[in-house]
């Protein structure tokens, strides 16, 4: 039986609970989930609001799904005692110092740590034509107006007034993930995979005019070039996220316990 521990119970970490219980009850158990603040006890997998408590249960792998400061409070202690992590908040990594400490971790505790493709396609066509060389990856991040309530962008733009589509940031993915944590995350996964986080361009459009999320990749290189477009429902339980990004961690989690494994 894999062992698997979740830090966070949203959006992401109930998909994951409800596919153990349902799919994987006979290959994953779930011996705890860290959570903010304390839940009443009920069924399921036991919910601790300590984090001490938490990391005094034994783990084979833990899913982070709860954003980037956890990743900092989490996951290098987590690879130092050699356990795996499967991380969603990828763009917590446009932190220099926090990329090296756990990569750092992961090579002393001899444990991998994983950033989950989670709501962005095409990072193995991405990651394959970055070994033959790279010269040009470009993402535009399009989402309405109401996904952009909460970040900078509230201060900045009439998000609610909004009428046409306003690019509310342009640059690199290091700053964009960085700006906007909640919201493109998927930026650095794309920059990880290729380039690096401060070639990768990044448009982000406020856009009153769709109720999806829509995604888009180019690149160029030595291999030639490709364009990738997604445009995916949004997540009814918080719409800085799309439904993809659960059914993809899903997805992963499912991959561990599997004989055979897609992609990679």
């Amino acid at each position: 039986m894999l062992r698997l521990g979740l830090i966070g119970a949203g959006a992401i970490g109930a998909h994951v609970i409800e596919l153990v219980a349902r799919d994987l009850s006979d290959r994953v158990t779930i011996p705890a989930v860290l959570v903010r603040r304390p839940r009443a006890d009920g069924p399921g997998p036991k919910m601790l609001s300590d984090p001490e408590a938490f990391h005094a249960e034994a783990f084979d792998v833990v899913l982070e799904g709860a954003g980037h400061q956890a990743v900092r409070d989490h996951v290098p202690r987590l690879l130092e005692r050699g356990i795996d992590v499967v991380m969603t908040s990828i763009g917590s990594l446009t932190d220099d110092a926090l990329h090296a400490r756990c990569r750092a971790a992961a090579e002393k505790g001899g444990a991998t740590l994983t950033l989950a493709s989670a709501g962005i396609g095409a990072l193995d066509i991405l990651s394959g034509a970055a070994m033959g060389g790279l010269d040009l990856v470009e993402m535009v991040v399009r989402k309405d107006p109401s996904a952009w309530f909460g970040t900078v962008a509230e201060g900045a733009y009439d998000l609610a007034g909004m009428r046409e589509p306003t690019v509310i940031f342009e640059g690199s993915a290091r700053e964009g993930a960085a700006t906007y944590p909640q919201n493109v995350n998927i930026s650095a996964a794309v920059a990880l995979a290729g380039i690096g986080l401060d070639r990768t361009r990044l448009t982000i459009v406020a856009d009153p005019t769709i109720d999806t999320h829509v995604i888009e990749v180019r690149a160029r290189g030595a291999f030639g070039s490709f364009s990738f477009v997604e445009d995916v429902a949004v997540a009814e339980e918080n719409r800085k996220t799309g439904k993809i990004v659960a059914m993809a961690v899903a997805k992963t989690i499912r991959q561990l316990v599997s004989p055979i494994r897609i992609g990679g």
